[in-house]
């Protein structure tokens, strides 16, 4: 089992930028954290993995409307964060699923 690079700063371009809420940056946080503690835990199934990645897609998805409620949405900065992150994570890893195909149920 491999833990995740603890220097690695998640989503460091919306947790930069004062137009995203900061404790919307932290829930969407909270949301691919749960990737990394599948990871953690030596998962390899790709199935398991993508199922996860959906899940956390998902409840990304469900943040929008949170998101405008605060006068910020899931925009080009933070569509550019996210995949970002889930890059490195799945490179971090060695998972060999793009970040498309990771972030095939999403809707922003």
């Amino acid at each position: 089992m491999r833990k995740f690079d603890e220097n690695y700063v998640l989503l460091e371009d919306m947790a930069n930028d004062g137009y995203f809420p900061e404790f919307l940056v932290e829930k969407v946080k909270e949301r691919i954290l749960s990737v990394i503690r599948l990871l953690e835990g030596g998962e390899t199934d790709m199935e398991m993995i993508q199922n996860r990645l959906d899940e956390m897609t998902l409840a990304i998805n469900d943040l929008q409307e949170e998101f405008e409620e605060n006068d910020s949405e899931i925009e080009t900065v933070a569509r550019d964060s996210i995949a970002v992150t889930l890059e490195y994570i799945l490179q971090w890893f060695d998972i060999a699923i793009d970040v498309e195909t990771a972030l095939r149920e999403r809707d922003w």
